[in-house]
């Protein structure tokens, strides 16, 4: 049963076995133009969730993040692949942060792809993808 924590954030735990479960955890994060106390919030809350979760639980978090984590993963080889797009922007660098933090790894930069399925959202005048 989906359980909402909020107007962004929703959990989901499901039973996979006897005694194994998994848990989704499904967001929107705040965009670029939000104002920081508002995407410190939004990833404070996360975290409480994340801490509720049983550490036995398979979890998947997903959703929008609104955020560009870029190419460059140097600083990050734990947390992402070789296969972003782009340049990383202050968002990307918070959800980099909580990824390192809980030990989870941004899949989407795992896989090969064309660069034009790599975005889900392009800014109008930049031409920056998301």
């Amino acid at each position: 049963m989906p359980r909402p924590v909020s107007d962004r954030i929703m959990t989901m735990r499901l039973p996979l076995s006897k005694d194994n479960f998994a848990t989704i955890i499904s967001v929107y994060a705040p965009t670029m133009t939000n104002p920081d106390e508002n995407k410190d919030a939004f990833y404070n809350q996360l975290a409480s969730v994340h801490s509720g979760i049983p550490r036995t639980d398979k979890l998947l978090l997903i959703g929008d993040f609104n955020v560009r984590i870029g190419r460059e993963n140097g600083k990050w080889p734990l947390v992402m692949g070789n296969n972003g797009i782009g340049k990383c922007n202050s968002n990307g660098e918070i959800l980099l942060a909580l990824c390192s933090e809980f030990e989870l790894i941004v899949t989407n930069t795992m896989f090969k792809q064309k660069d034009e399925h790599k975005n889900t959202w392009m800014h109008p005048r930049s031409r920056h993808g998301i």
